[in-house]
């Protein structure tokens, strides 16, 4: 089915917005959402200290179906987290401790609290997994749903096979991963009545594998929606720059560098982000995105100002903004651009626009071509000599360093 043929509007939301890949029953679910409310749920494992970019993809969705009626349920992995989803590795995961997995379940529910905002009539509900799963007692775990599972149709999924294929380890306790999702969705649907759960793409063998579970009890329809993987349009992965992981929580990835990654997309990204990472109209999106040249790149900054505000709050939002137009503007006054401080009072410039906390160029080799090249400035002149000693500045805002057209940062450097 086009989204010109769903007759609930969620769905035409979703579809029109570039967010199914694939449903189990595309008639039968927008039959579903239209007699709603559907009650519906998304899973994340506590695998870090903080969701990041690529995690926006299913909450936008939430929002989404949110807004037209339906029930959110958000499941924290404080129970899966500890067996290690293999969907989309090429090795076996390393398993966290019990303690980190509870600390980074408390993380993520904290986050989901400002992006997924409830109401008295429809509540958004956290709930961790570890509240059942840890309950299981394995064998009658086994009896009751691992027999309705064939060892034959579970290596055929693909998750399973690229491992196999590939003579790649794919430890037991990783096999027994699509029954525990699919035991949640069992879980949800008894106690709940969800009848709905949503993913990524390569979530779809598990999420299929809940939909059968919920049939071969005989608990009625039940399910299933994921999302397209998004990567950029050079190929890079959502929601990763050569810092590592965009992160949603401000101490990881403060605002003003939350911002600069969707500020600096591809020109060729605006219109899908402008439809999946905010909430504008799609009306709004089709101008924003048809434009070129100067006007695109005050596309861009709205994306950025939107996509912050979600994650951040419109106050934030508007001061990264702020920040970015002091440091990418004609003046000096750099007051407001976020700055990073180092504990040495000296340093090479090839090390300083290398050091983890400015991570302007992935490797010395790198950085020194830029820097030969003109493209660094420290305090607006350019430096072309990589081994030039930065010493501390007077002034107590630090050194304003410029690396090619999109870093900006203050720099203060201190003796340790």
């Amino acid at each position: 089915m086009t989204e010109h043929a769903f007759a609930s509007p969620a769905l035409r939301e979703l579809s029109a917005r570039g967010f199914i890949e694939q449903t189990t029953d595309a008639a039968a679910l927008d039959a579903a959402l239209e007699a709603g409310p559907v009650v519906f749920y998304a899973g994340f494992d506590p695998t870090g200290p903080s969701m990041h970019a690529g995690h926006l993809v299913p909450i936008m969705a939430m929002r989404w179906l949110q807004r037209f009626g339906h029930r959110p349920i958000v499941v924290l992995g404080g129970g899966t987290a500890r067996v290690g989803d293999p969907s989309g590795k090429s090795e076996t995961r390393k398993l966290l401790a019990g303690d980190t997995i509870a600390q980074n379940t408390r993380a993520l529910a904290r986050q989901f609290a400002k992006l997924l905002v409830g109401t008295a009539d429809n509540p958004v509900e956290v709930v961790d997994n570890l509240e059942w799963l840890g309950e299981l007692k394995y064998i009658e775990f086994l009896r009751d749903v691992g027999v309705h599972f064939t060892v034959n149709r579970m290596i055929a999924t693909k998750t399973y096979r690229d491992r196999l294929d590939a003579e790649e380890p794919l430890s037991f306790i990783e096999f027994n991963y699509q029954l525990f999702q699919a035991y949640d969705f069992l879980q949800l649907h008894r106690t709940r009545k969800c009848t709905l759960q949503l993913g990524g793409g390569d979530q779809w063998g598990n999420v299929v594998a809940g939909v059968e579970l919920i049939r071969r009890f005989g608990l009625g329809p039940a399910h299933a929606v994921v999302f397209p993987l998004l990567t950029t349009a050079s190929g890079a992965k959502m929601g990763k720059t050569e810092k590592g992981s965009v992160w949603i929580d401000p101490g990881l990835t403060p605002p003003f560098e939350y911002y600069q990654y969707w500020i600096g997309c591809d020109d060729r990204d605006v219109g899908r982000m402008l439809k999946t990472f905010t909430d504008l109209p799609l009306a709004e999106i089709e101008a924003l995105a048809s434009v070129t040249g100067a006007e695109l790149r005050e596309s861009k900054a709205r994306l950025a100002l939107e996509a912050t505000a979600i994650a951040h709050g419109r106050e934030a939002a508007e001061a990264a903004a702020a920040a970015a137009r002091q440091a990418f503007g004609a003046g000096d006054d750099w007051s407001a651009v976020p700055a990073v401080e180092i504990a040495l009072p000296a340093i090479k410039l090839v090390d300083l626009v290398v050091h983890p906390d400015v991570a302007a160029f992935p490797s010395k080799r790198q950085a020194r071509q830029r820097i030969e090249d003109g493209a660094v400035r420290v305090d607006g002149v350019v430096v072309r000599e990589p081994d030039q000693e930065i010493a501390a500045g007077d002034g107590a805002d630090g050194l304003r360093l410029q690396a090619g057209k999109k870093m900006r940062v203050r720099v203060v450097l201190r003796p340790a």
